[in-house]
């Protein structure tokens, strides 16, 4: 076997991305293993933080190829952590109920599905004043499954919500989409193990980092326009201070002695005179990739662009 069919063998193994994600970086990992620190691979880096876990694509690729002592991941979306919490805790009820979901919704007509669709969209949204995110309960399975249910089927794989915490993306125009992958999540599970999973602010990870620490920060992207709104994977934006306050909070982890790296849409890209990030992150190092945005709502304006990545070392 060549080295290049073990290396696809052993990712075929892997636990992946669990939902599809606006702006997850499967498509960016290969930039970003080239772009590791050092202390990864020779130990002396113990403990992985990721403060915007969103879909997960880094941390399952870097955690499943190196080993940490501890990982620390966190999100300000609570039901996005609910969805992660329960597949860390009971994978296989989980897997029951989807897969349950998943035959019912296949074996209606088209018409009766964009019902189902909507009608479980209402009941997912009716029920979040009702949720408590702190304690897993019978109530986090049912939840996790309508989540992952409405990922698969709603428009484009989006995670969106309003002011209130709505999820509020229509229904998709898929076929045939499929809504479980029991051994997927059952890896997922398994790369989960040595996480700690909680809802909170990027801030919150500071008491956890440390010189031998590397921290991934994958924000809610700042908008390559003025057209471009779509910040909400939370009911409370990200919008521009949020940048600058998080681009504050880089430099101080920085001052600890910890790795860092983050990564954001490129506003040269629309504006070659845009200098945020050159501004944001002076004297850190600003590389600038190709990736192919997806999410537009005008086919014609998806296409590769740049994203800049920025690390401390």
């Amino acid at each position: 076997m060549s080295p290049s069919t073990e290396s696809c063998s052993r990712d075929a193994d892997k636990a992946k991305p669990f939902l599809k994600w606006a702006g997850g970086k499967s498509q960016l990992l290969g930039e970003i293993r080239k772009r590791l620190p050092a202390g990864i691979e020779d130990g002396t880096i113990t403990r992985y933080v990721e403060p915007f876990i969103g879909g997960g694509a880094v941390f399952f690729d870097v955690s499943q190829s190196h080993s940490f002592d501890n990982c620390l991941l966190l999100d300000a979306n609570e039901d996005l952590i609910l969805v992660y919490r329960t597949i860390q805790s009971s994978v296989d009820k989980l897997v029951g109920i989807l897969s349950n979901i998943a035959y019912e919704y296949h074996e209606l007509s088209p018409e009766k599905q964009s019902e189902y669709f909507y009608k479980t969209r209402l009941a997912f949204n009716e029920a979040k004043p009702g949720i408590d995110y702190s304690t897993f309960g019978p109530a986090w399975l049912d939840r996790a499954a309508q989540i992952l249910f409405l990922n698969r089927t709603c428009f484009n794989g989006l995670f969106r919500v309003n002011s209130r915490g709505e999820f509020n993306v229509p229904i998709g125009s898929y076929k045939d989409p499929a809504i479980c992958h029991p051994e997927n999540l059952r890896r997922v599970a398994r790369a989960l193990q040595n996480a700690e999973i909680r809802v909170g602010d990027f801030e919150a990870c500071a008491p956890s980092v440390d010189s031998r620490t590397f921290v991934y920060f994958d924000p809610p992207y700042r908008p390559l326009n003025k057209t471009a709104k779509f910040t909400s994977y939370a009911s409370t934006a990200f919008d521009e201070a949020s940048q600058l306050r998080l681009a504050q909070f880089f430099r101080q982890l920085d001052k600890c002695g910890a790795k860092l790296m983050l990564s954001n849409s490129d506003p040269k890209n629309e504006d070659p005179d845009d200098d945020f990030f050159e501004n944001a992150y002076a004297d850190f190092t600003i590389e600038r990739v190709k990736a192919t945005r997806m999410i537009n709502s005008d086919a014609a304006a998806r296409g590769q662009i740049n994203e800049v990545i920025v690390t401390n070392y």
